[in-house]
């Protein structure tokens, strides 16, 4: 019978729960993987995993058998154990160390009319994850990440996708580098910019597009309001004048599902 790892000193466990603080993620080149699910789609996209911390005690017994296919990568822990481990509220018993692909605009692969979104700058976890989630319900190509000021393998991004930053194409490049992209892969640039004179609905997504926007603080920055090909904007009927950024995308991503799936 397998050990079950007990103490909170275990080296193993020390190492693991070091993976919580970005550097150290960023220094060793691993990150952590919490949820039966989220680590299915890793595994599905090649990620490899280096361990994985199980806890019988919070499993729901209705896991993918290829959770279990590595056994020797399997470590039991206890419920206390896993708790200092974990970073959600109910856990599932599941959570890996793996080591995760990055992908620079080169690696990004497109098909005939590509729609990629881009979003620049972007900071909180949940906005990201969500975003993820989006991109992954519509079937974009790609979301490429500009500027970025939080790691998109945050675990509160891997929670917030549910697992989708695994299963959508995701680059991390400038925006002096993605506008350079677009324009050698002759991908129009849409800006959500809240003082543009065009509403969303009346731009042609058909073609090569790519959707950008900016988080609802700060919104994009001038480089956007510059060369992006078209400027859009979504209407206000009420007393604010932004929306969070994922529901934005979403109200203009879907419009772009619309009219592609019309032409």
């Amino acid at each position: 019978m397998t050990e079950t790892i007990s103490s909170l000193q275990n080296p193993q466990i020390k190492e693991a729960a070091k993976l919580k603080d970005a550097k150290e993620r960023g220094r060793q080149g691993l990150i952590l993987i919490e949820g039966s699910r989220e680590i299915s789609l890793a595994l599905a996209a090649g990620v490899k995993l280096e361990k994985l911390f199980y806890c019988q005690e919070y499993s729901l017994g209705r896991e993918d058998p290829s959770l279990f296919a590595d056994k020797k990568n399997i470590i039991n822990v206890s419920p206390e154990v896993f708790k200092k481990l974990a970073y959600r509220e109910h856990p599932e018993g599941f959570l890996a160390v793996a080591r995760p692909k990055f992908l620079g605009l080169a690696d990004v692969k497109l098909k005939d009319k590509p729609l990629v979104i881009i979003i620049e700058s972007v900071e909180k976890p949940g906005n990201l994850g969500a975003i993820l989630r989006s991109a992954d319900a519509a079937g974009v190509d790609a979301v490429i990440v500009g500027d970025a000021k939080t790691d998109i393998y945050n675990p509160n991004v891997i929670r917030a996708s549910l697992g989708t930053v695994f299963a959508n194409q995701v680059a991390v490049s400038s925006t002096e580098k993605i506008l350079r992209w677009l324009k050698e892969k002759k991908i129009k640039s849409f800006a959500t910019l809240p003082l543009a004179d065009k509403v969303y609905t009346k731009a042609d997504y058909t073609g090569p597009s790519a959707i950008v926007i900016g988080t609802e603080d700060v919104g994009l920055s001038n480089l956007w309001s510059q060369k992006a090909d078209e400027k859009i904007k979504i209407d206000m009927k009420g007393k604010i004048d932004s929306l969070n950024a994922s529901v934005s995308l979403a109200v203009v991503l879907f419009e772009a599902l619309r009219q592609r799936s019309i032409k």
